[in-house]
């Protein structure tokens, strides 16, 4: 049994937070948890919130082992994108795009 959390409208591009990820995926839950928390990165925080949601919701509400859980799977997709504009020479604007992104974790307990 798969166990999910979910971030919304993280305020970092999905590009850059995906770069986190691909550190911890496929990882135990409490390896992963240290990898983030000695990465110099701030979405490193932000995915590490996600992570122990999901090790929590699977430790209440399905009474699974913390110390078993495994990251099955961790992605990031796409998130509202703010448009703002910015002033250029002759009266042209170009565009700012803040995007953020939605952080998405499952978590199961590791098959032996």
């Amino acid at each position: 049994m798969k166990v999910r959390a979910m971030a919304k409208d993280i305020g970092v591009s999905p590009q850059k937070v995906r770069l986190t990820m691909d550190m911890v995926r496929g990882k135990k839950v409490d390896e992963a948890l240290t990898i983030l928390n000695f990465s110099p990165t701030p979405t490193a925080k932000a995915v590490a919130k996600v992570i122990r949601s999901a090790a929590s919701n699977a430790e209440n509400n399905f009474h699974m082992s913390p110390a078993d859980l495994r990251i099955t799977d961790i992605f990031a997709d796409k998130g509202h994108t703010l448009k703002r504009f910015r002033p250029q020479s002759r009266g042209r604007a170009s565009p700012i795009l803040k995007r953020s992104s939605r952080i998405t974790v499952f978590v199961a307990e590791r098959e032996e």
